[in-house]
């Protein structure tokens, strides 16, 4: 669905699952398995896809992405267009209409002030808020009345479809939050570990990085669901348990991200307890270049800020050739097989909005050495490492651990060293990397390496949202309680003026230009290296019904339909 029809009233409605089931928790329990554990259930305070998807099943958006990436209604009775009166026609406001009579787990009304109150919680200027791109633009957020929310922009937003909407933009409950603003945020556990909210579990308990007991909301707006009425949600582990324990063993019924080797996929297969299930949306793997210095000579607070830029990362030669000297062809053999295919942009899809980059797909290992010498950037005193002003090229690389990544790593250490770096590598616990903790030194946000590997993705089609990441003023930081997705710190003025540009942009063609080119400005200029334009690969039990793969928000999209497959 292009930009332009939905603006213009061509909205897709919500799927109906087939009548599977009629009473509320009448198939007992499901077992998930995330290999990655969730540490938090407050999206805002986590970029983790982990946490994400996890916290997916208890709150929810106003308005998420379907399997095909159409935006449906969700909690509200339709998608706000031009030709329906929800957008205006300047394109500077959008009312969503909240459907009557929604309430939170806890009985109380779901109201319009919680939404509001959303806008405030994400945008506050002592907090930090992960997905705060999400309100980019915005001017205010006001209730005219307890059913109606009027998002105003601060100029035409001809993608008004960013604030409440997808799993990563979910709404938080007032009542619950109010007290945990700005600085306040991360101090909220009890909040943060247990949110009240309009989806179809509620927690029961919450171990950080290790297993969440979930049972049916019992306020959830349709009565015959969910089907379930427990979720164990286990996380930890590798990829290789995860799968093995629904395809092979049968102890768990859905088993997310098998980033594993293709013959490994197909031999659990064979178990017969289950299948796997891929798609390819925008998930690319790819090595996030530090613009600014993590030497831990710094003092705390301004490690990998701003304050000091890195010493040799910032010189075009460097990360040029660093991308030059990689093999994407084999990383995509060795890692991903049919589910892979070499990426070259940050936007690997949709198509229309991909950069492409001539020669990415071939290694040049010469040519690296060659560009390097032509920049000075030599070993000057004989021990196998070139310097920059006088600085060796000697690099941490650090990654979430798991088989692939760790593959990656040795290969691309190799790479890099046969054209003059110095390369350690790194692999930190997935519910620790991923996790958020702004007082934890290993982050993905805090960043404190040189180079990190991992991937991402957005919600939706649009990526305007998604390139805002790499805007100035989304770096991680202390004062943001180090939230924020520009993870190499990247910083351009044009790079900013130009994504502001995209966000005052109608015309289809014109937005996948500007995308297009916001992508390259972001590569070419250090901000990334990609690496594998990966699908989505997971697993579900042969029982296990309902199930709709979705590489377009969270995969847990639909959970209120999944059901139990009845035996003959």
């Amino acid at each position: 669905m292009t930009l332009k029809s939905l603006l213009m009233g061509a909205v897709a409605s919500v799927a109906i699952a087939p009548a599977a089931f009629a009473e509320r928790g009448a198939d007992g329990e499901v077992k998930i398995i995330y290999w990655q554990a969730p540490s938090i259930l407050n999206p805002f305070l986590s970029g983790g896809t982990k946490d994400v998807e996890s916290a997916s099943m208890i709150i929810e958006p106003l308005a998420r992405y379907n399997e095909k990436g159409e935006l449906v209604p969700w909690l509200v009775e339709e998608i706000p267009t031009v030709a329906n009166g929800g957008v205006s026609e300047d394109l500077t406001t959008i009312t969503w209409n909240i459907t009557p009579g929604l309430l939170w787990s806890d009985g109380t009304p779901f109201t319009s002030a919680d939404v509001a109150f959303t806008y405030e919680y994400c945008t506050d200027p002592e907090g930090g808020c992960a997905q705060v791109t999400k309100f980019e633009g915005v001017t205010s957020v006001e209730t005219p009345d307890e059913t109606t929310v009027v998002v105003t922009f601060g100029g035409p937003t001809p993608n008004p479809y960013g604030p409440f909407v997808g799993g990563e933009s979910p709404i938080l409950q007032k009542a619950q939050f109010e007290a945990c603003k700005g600085a306040a945020a991360s101090t909220c556990t009890e909040q943060n570990f247990n949110p009240i909210g309009t989806g179809p579990f509620v927690v029961d308990e919450f171990k950080p990085n290790d297993v969440i007991t979930m049972s049916a909301n019992p306020n959830y707006r349709d009565p015959a669901k969910p089907a379930f009425a427990s979720v164990t949600f286990k996380g930890g582990g590798d990829a290789r348990a995860a799968g093995q324990a629904v395809m092979e063993t049968g102890e768990f019924d859905y088993a997310w991200n098998l980033q594993l080797a293709p013959d490994v996929i197909a031999s659990m297969e064979a178990g017969g307890k289950g299948v796997a299930v891929a798609g390819f949306g925008p998930l690319l793997e790819r090595i996030m270049i530090n613009q600014t210095n993590p030497s831990p000579d710094l003092p705390e607070g301004e490690r990998s800020t701003a304050m000091h830029p890195h010493p040799f990362l910032t010189e075009p030669a460097v990360y040029k050739a660093m991308s030059m000297a990689i093999d994407r062809p084999l990383l995509v053999e060795i890692g991903y097989g049919q589910a892979g295919k070499v990426g070259c942009s940050w936007v690997p899809a949709p198509e229309a909005f991909a950069s492409t980059f001539e020669g990415c797909e071939v290694q040049d290992l010469e040519g690296a050495k060659a560009m390097l010498d032509e920049a000075g950037i030599v070993d000057s005193d004989g021990d196998g490492v070139r310097e920059h002003n006088g600085v060796p090229l000697s690099i941490l690389y650090q990654t979430s651990t798991n088989a692939v990544r760790q593959d990656f790593q040795a290969l691309i250490k190799e790479w890099w060293e046969q054209i003059g770096f110095e390369v350690e590598l790194r692999n930190i616990d997935a519910s620790v990397f991923f996790g958020g903790d702004p007082g934890s030194p290993d982050t993905f946000q805090k960043f404190y390496a040189d180079v990190e590997m991992y991937a991402n993705t957005f919600n939706g089609t649009d990526p305007q949202a998604y390139l805002g990441n790499g805007l100035c003023d989304k770096a991680p930081r202390p004062e943001t309680q180090w939230q924020g997705e520009n993870i190499s710190r990247f910083c351009m003025p044009e790079y900013d003026a130009l994504h502001a540009e995209l966000t005052q942009t109608a015309d289809l063609a014109e937005r996948q230009r500007i995308g297009r080119e916001l992508s390259a400005m972001n590569i070419d200029n250090g901000g990334m290296i990609p690496l594998v334009h990966r699908g989505r690969l997971s697993a579900h039990a042969s029982s296990l019904g309902g199930v709709v793969l979705n590489v377009w928000d969270s995969e847990l999209w639909n959970v209120a339909d999944w059901h139990r497959i009845k035996s003959n």
